[in-house]
């Protein structure tokens, strides 16, 4: 990694990332939660209800998804590919990996 910052301030920073999405991943499952067809709600509302709990289970997807990738990243920090593209095999510019520490790929190959 080119101009990195300290290892140990990314690895704050990816832990901070991690909680953030552990909170949000929390957040999401309780509005997940199935619908009771005995709550007093009507037609309309109810499948407001039924769509929005479906765009919130895409949003747990991809947060567990995040928090996984997060996760890998923080267990391979001090690895010597930490920070090469998987892909085409250069180094991910230090920005992406600021921004985004979970993806093993540069801009291009994303």
């Amino acid at each position: 990694m080119n101009k990195s910052p300290d290892k140990t301030q990314l690895k704050a920073l990816i832990v901070k990332k991690i909680v953030q999405v552990e909170d949000l991943i929390k957040e999401l499952e309780d509005l997940t939660r199935p619908i009771a067809p005995d709550v007093a709600i009507g037609r309309v509302s109810r499948m407001d209800a039924i769509n929005n709990k479906s765009v919130n289970e895409a949003a747990l997807r991809q947060a567990r998804d995040k928090l996984q990738g997060l996760q890998h990243a923080l267990d391979n920090i001090d690895n010597p590919s930490f920070g090469v593209c998987s892909r085409c095999g250069t180094e991910i510019p230090l920005g992406r990996i600021l921004v985004m520490p979970e993806s093993p790929k540069c801009i291009r190959c994303s």
